[in-house]
């Protein structure tokens, strides 16, 4: 592993708390699921690049040489692996098929806009009746909170997107304390709330997926604030443990509206070094080429 790519350092951690889940946490997750998971979406990301591969030959050749992105699918299976549960190896099979699958055909001028582990943990919540997230898997974060932050940092940091996070999070603690004060409750249950591990991976990892949200800032601080208000409608409401999954689902395709809305440069893993100057906008897709982009995957 080069570490040139961001998606180098996401896999390591994810691999990483994947390890510190099942070790640490007694989880109850069978060996045979990860395997399922990391299989299935190599072989669909694999295929399905291949065919829009020879779809672009066809239809518009050009010289670039086939990309399978095999980073990419590695990161949804562990994502995949970290959050859903399943007794039967066809319903995980059934969820990264169509995390995949997602990414090439919820598409819009070549982005897709849906998560891909996000998008297949809810197909598999919808379509079978043997799937289930468990939320409050890793409990209060304790230290992990550390790891969790110092890795997410990293990463949000080689790909410009801390303020998704940041927006997400500040949105979501003010509702909440404007409950508490509301209800009069201590600020142990604001603290308690906010320290959930399963709540700190989302919006580190899954919400700040730089290839489905959108492009400008004042575009992904609005969306993100949206979902943590969805979010915090969803659990408080209808007490619904899952609703940031569902929240991140539901405005996903916000990210196309929004990038109509407020135009700005493509995000692209062929991207530079990060610098202070340029860490916020980087691409190497210029807006008004938007139009005439050949189907990408990432």
């Amino acid at each position: 592993m080069s570490f040139q790519d961001a998606r180098d350092y996401q896999i390591l951690f994810l691999s990483l708390f994947l390890g510190l889940g099942i070790g640490t946490k007694d989880w109850t997750l069978r060996p045979e699921m990860i395997v399922v998971a990391i299989a299935t979406t190599i072989l669909v990301q694999a295929l399905a690049a291949y065919g829009t591969y020879l779809y672009q030959q066809r239809t518009q050749p050009t010289d670039q040489a086939f990309n399978p992105s095999i980073r990419s699918a590695l990161i949804t299976a562990l994502g995949l692996s970290l959050l859903l549960r399943t007794d039967h190896w066809s319903t995980m099979m059934l969820a990264a098929t169509l995390a995949i699958l997602s990414k090439f055909v919820c598409k819009w001028k070549g982005k897709h806009f849906f998560n891909p582990a996000n998008f297949g943990i809810i197909a598999a919540l919808v379509l079978t009746s043997d799937a289930w997230v468990s939320p409050g898997q890793w409990g209060a974060v304790g230290w992990y909170g550390l790891l969790f932050a110092g890795a997410g940092g990293l990463v949000l940091h080689r790909v410009g997107r801390w303020d998704t996070s940041v927006m997400f999070l500040a949105t979501y603690a003010t509702c909440l304390s404007l409950r508490d004060l509301w209800l009069g409750w201590s600020w142990d249950v604001w603290y308690h709330s906010l320290s959930s591990g399963s709540l700190i991976l989302f919006a580190l990892f899954m919400l700040t997926d730089p290839r489905s949200i959108p492009d400008a800032r004042v575009a992904r601080l609005l969306w993100s604030s949206s979902i943590a208000v969805v979010t915090f409608g969803l659990q408080t409401k209808f007490f619904l443990s899952t609703g940031i999954f569902w929240a991140l689902f539901s405005l996903a395709p916000l990210t196309v509206l929004f990038d109509r809305i407020w135009p700005a440069p493509r995000f692209t893993w062929a991207t530079p070094p990060i610098s202070a100057e340029s860490s916020s906008e980087i691409s190497l897709v210029k807006p008004e080429d938007r139009a005439d982009l050949l189907p990408t995957h990432s």
